[in-house]
């Protein structure tokens, strides 16, 4: 039987569908950014985006890759063109993310065999992109639309991955599991910005924690 390369794009891929959570690491400074990614580790979150809002995105992914090798898996977000992709990519970056569907984009994540997940809303952006290349769909912002949406989408497109960014917190984390979700994109309900500028990592990470319990605890009761 094969293995799956360490470094390859589907292994990327099991890694988020294990992981069940994909952080958005989102500050108006980067200062202390990789503090946060190394408290949501500890916390058990174990893939996070830094998304490229954030001044000196790449240097705060270079420190990161650097300090915190490969127990977590790194992307950039919020990529919005080819040049950036492969700048995030040369960066360290393994995850890209994006907010809406670009071809570009995700052409040039799949010619470095690194994840992608454009954003969509509807179901034609979401086939769109899809059919582009996209290992999972980003439907964002997932607020509007709810976990209904997404048990709506199970019906044509059952093939399809999707994530829920927006909207992702402890109360509806498990329905967004419940209705399709792959996995979760948690933005400031999990790193949450006054945390992260309090510098207060123990915080961050014991709320991680709670996120990951809440994934933990829908599978074991799926599985029964």
């Amino acid at each position: 039987m094969a293995t799956i390369p360490v470094m390859s794009r589907v292994h990327f891929l099991q890694r988020v569908l294990d992981s069940g959570i994909v952080a958005v690491v989102r500050a108006p400074d980067s200062s202390g950014l990789v503090e946060v990614i190394r408290a949501l580790r500890s916390g058990g979150v174990t893939v996070a985006e830094v998304t490229l809002t954030v001044p000196n995105a790449l240097d705060v992914i270079r420190e990161a890759k650097r300090d915190l090798g490969d127990s977590v898996l790194l992307g950039a977000g919020t990529v919005l063109d080819a040049e950036t992709c492969r700048a995030a990519i040369l960066a360290g970056a393994d995850l890209i993310v994006s907010p809406t569907v670009n071809l570009d984009v995700i052409r040039m994540a799949r010619r470095y065999d690194k994840l992608v997940m454009p954003g969509a809303f509807t179901p034609t952006e979401i086939l769109s992109a899809w059919e582009a290349g996209a290992d999972v769909v980003k439907v964002f912002p997932a607020e509007v639309v709810g976990p209904a949406f997404f048990k709506a989408m199970r019906g044509p497109l059952p093939q399809i991955r999707l994530m829920p960014t927006g909207g992702v917190d402890l109360n509806t984390a498990a329905e967004f599991l419940k209705a399709g979700a792959c996995c979760l994109g948690i933005g400031s309900q999990m790193v949450d910005p006054k945390l992260v500028a309090a510098r207060e990592f123990d915080k961050l990470r014991d709320l991680a924690a709670r996120y990951v319990d809440v994934v933990r605890r829908y599978r074991e009761a799926s599985a029964r």
